[in-house]
């Protein structure tokens, strides 16, 4: 059974000066397996993000079926959609989001808790995860005090605390220069591989896309 599935899906979304209606994403029929690597390619604007944010049930779509980990998503209310995005969805940005008062430590733990995870075993997971991408020396500082790229690897390692069972990266290394975001593409594929987690990765980098285990193309919101 694949962990997602979406059904003849589609959305779109009101233009302002005219109030018509613009297509953003039409009739989606798409399968992402258990433990996969996917990335979703197209140019700005084309519904790569709006795909995603459906995806992690930030958004809902106009039509068509979505079912997750087994269950449909169609009737869900808002605070079971928020359940489903805490206990089994970790997001990464282009930018980290990091809370600059907290240490590298606090930040990771952030996620554990809405659910009331417990503090001591949260924790060994947070200094595992922190030690897999070399940061483990660096748990007390504060992001100010790190690089680019390592407030990033911080970020990987939030998405991941709560042991989700998808990944999502909306252009995770945009940031960054190419040789900080060919180490971090390569970091995070590790991390998904290790963590046996589902990864959907959305970029326009064609390089980053071909280092996953499949890329889909989204033009004009029909997805191929």
């Amino acid at each position: 059974m694949p962990l997602i599935e979406l059904t003849n899906l589609s959305k779109s979304y009101t233009d302002p000066g005219s109030g018509a209606r613009v297509p953003v994403l039409r009739g989606i029929n798409l399968k992402i397996e258990q433990g996969e690597s996917l990335a979703i390619v197209g140019p700005s604007g084309c519904g790569k993000s709006t795909l995603l944010n459906i995806l992690g049930t930030l958004d809902t779509p106009d039509e068509g079926g979505i079912v997750f980990d087994g269950e449909s998503l169609a009737q869900s209310t808002p605070k079971q959609l928020a359940a489903v995005r805490s206990q089994k969805i970790g997001f990464i940005f282009q930018l980290h989001h990091l809370m600059p008062q907290c240490s590298v430590l606090e930040n990771v733990l952030l996620p554990t808790l809405a659910l009331k995870s417990a503090a001591n075993l949260a924790r060994q997971r947070a200094e595992t995860l922190l030690e897999q991408v070399g940061l483990k020396d660096r748990m007390s500082w504060k992001p100010a005090q790190l690089s680019g790229g390592e407030r990033q690897r911080v970020a990987f390692v939030r998405a991941l605390i709560n042991q989700p069972r998808l990944i999502l990266a909306d252009e995770p290394t945009g940031a960054l220069d190419e040789t900080n975001a060919v180490v971090l593409t390569e970091l995070l594929l590790e991390l998904q591989k290790t963590n046996g987690v589902t990864l959907v990765l959305v970029t326009h980098h064609r390089e980053q896309a071909e280092c996953m285990g499949r890329v889909l193309k989204i033009h004009e919101g029909i997805l191929s």
